[in-house]
């Protein structure tokens, strides 16, 4: 009997702000194996905020998502079948197989599934914590920011997959990390659960006066190290915090994903400063993940970093959670959970 998959499929470039029209639940079957195969049931499915770049046509660091197929996404799942010597029925295993319940992948390609071992660490924080987000966290504090101990480092959107996880790294090298969210909950949690020394709500900020003088207050020694995943606002605030020779790392600009300006009020502040202001992609930083990942395992192994979950039931709500994901109303990493 043929195994039916269950894909969702990009069918349309949004035009501003994503619908869930843009996207649509298709079947088909699963074709038999070809020698060195592999089939994996995946069990837990990404969402990340830079799906929302791919889906437009215009020029990026990656080639747009195709339309009418399977929406790119990390996954992590369980080898179901196999004619490759090397994985075995059962193993566990992390790639990128989209957004469909099945994945047929030619693992005689090095690198596009990856064993992983779930003794210590659960399955879902290979997609999080031990995976592509905390690599990102990891590369964009130690290698861009590099702290030293008694710097203070900001994170933007600090209760999420990458923000929460650079606060913590933060505070493990001696720095005093503050960290911006979006609501009371989301900035109690940032300092209760992930062990900020403090968050500004920066919904209670209308401006950028305003919320330079939260940082202020937040920040008494001002901004060494800033590590940005929302661009706007935020940004031009921290600028004016920020201190001599102080160090950003540009990870994501969600302000402007949906086409909006992204103006910056006072360039001349980066000479002003002489600050160092450098954007990276972590997946053409390979070299560092096995460095990266086992401290992050290590972390996450002994209770040490902290994180949180929010899971959408089953792939058709996928859209949704995606759509939620990019208006902030996750807590931690958007997961979801396909079996």
């Amino acid at each position: 009997m043929s195994t039916t998959n269950r894909q969702i499929h990009l069918v349309s470039r949004p035009q501003g702000e994503p619908t869930a029209d843009n996207f649509k639940l298709v079947e088909s079957a699963v074709s038999a194996l070809a020698p060195g195969q592999v089939l994996v049931r995946n069990h837990y499915l990404s969402l990340d905020p830079y799906m929302r770049g791919r889906m437009n046509e215009s020029k990026s660091y990656a080639q747009p998502q195709p339309l009418n197929e399977v929406m790119i996404g990390g996954t992590v799942g369980e080898v179901v079948e196999s004619r490759n010597e090397h994985f075995k029925v059962g193993d566990k295993v992390v790639g990128y197989g989209g957004w469909q319940e099945y994945q047929l992948v030619d693992a005689t390609q090095r690198g596009v599934l990856q064993k992983v071992d779930t003794t210590h660490i659960p399955l879902a924080a290979y997609l999080g914590a031990v995976g592509m987000p905390g690599v990102t966290a990891w590369y964009g504090l130690v290698k861009i920011i590099n702290p030293k101990a008694g710097e203070t480092v900001v994170v933007s959107a600090a209760s999420g997959a990458v923000g929460g996880a650079v606060g913590q790294l933060a505070k493990v090298r001696g720095a005093r990390a503050v960290g911006l969210a979006g609501g009371p909950d989301k900035c109690r949690q940032v300092v209760e659960e992930l062990g900020f020394d403090e968050c500004i709500d920066y919904k209670q900020h209308p401006d950028v006066k305003s919320l330079s003088a939260a940082l202020k207050a937040a920040c008494p020694n001002g901004i060494d190290g800033y590590f940005e995943n929302v661009g706007g606002k935020i940004l031009d605030a921290v600028m004016l915090r920020a201190n001599a020779f102080s160090r950003i790392a540009m990870c994501g600009m969600i302000s402007g994903y949906n086409g909006e300006p992204i103006p910056m009020q006072a360039p001349q502040l980066i000479l002003v400063n002489r600050m160092k202001i450098e954007g990276f992609i972590v997946s053409e930083h390979m070299d560092v993940w096995p460095e990266a990942l086992k401290e992050l395992g290590t972390l996450v192994a002994t209770g040490k970093l902290k994180y949180r979950e929010t899971v959408a039931d089953g792939l058709a709500a996928a859209p949704e959670a995606f759509l939620g994901l990019l208006k902030g109303k996750n807590f931690g990493k958007q997961l979801v959970k396909l079996i």
